[in-house]
């Protein structure tokens, strides 16, 4: 048994035990990968916690952050789904895309076939989402679903390492 709260720092050295939990917060500063805090249940985004929360986090906390919640249904192992994805007011993208490619590395770990969200910000464009290789998904009126296929076929794990001089030129 393993216990409730635990803080991966290392993507490689645990592999196994991101393999085999299922909730999980992966955080990325200044442009590098920070943690992952696994977490014992699953993380419930509502629609009021969106809307206020959200935005006064963005608003009123500085600095190069990103925080992804994931979770990993238990009816449907074989798929991720990100259900909550936040940024500080000065986060640059290179962070954000520490974050993308560690949940990356983490669906690559469990053997996932897909990632999947629900787009609740409206200045986060269907571009910008292909752009980062995701693709649109179940249409619908009051949402905006996307997925990311991978399906054995998954990214270098490379990504995720920063290197000094790629970070100098962020």
């Amino acid at each position: 048994m393993w216990p409730l709260l635990q803080t991966v720092t290392d993507l490689e050295d645990g592999a196994e035990v991101l393999r085999l939990r299922r909730y999980g917060v992966i955080e990325a500063r200044q442009g590098r990968f920070y943690r992952v805090r696994l977490r014992p249940f699953p993380k419930i985004a509502s629609v009021p916690e969106i809307l206020s929360l959200g935005k006064l986090q963005h608003q009123y906390f500085w600095g190069d952050r990103c925080v992804v919640y994931y979770n990993q249904p238990r009816r449907f192992p074989n798929y991720i789904a990100v259900k909550y994805f936040v940024t500080a007011r000065g986060t640059r993208l290179a962070t954000v895309w520490r974050a993308l490619a560690a949940l990356d590395e983490i669906a690559r770990l469990k053997g996932a076939d897909a990632l999947l969200c629900d787009v609740a910000n409206w200045r986060l464009s269907t571009a910008i989402m292909v752009r980062l290789g995701w693709e649109p998904h179940c249409p619908s009126r009051w949402h905006r679903f996307f997925i990311r296929r991978f399906y054995g076929d998954y990214p270098s794990p490379a990504p995720w390492i920063a290197r000094e001089e790629e970070l100098a030129a962020v």
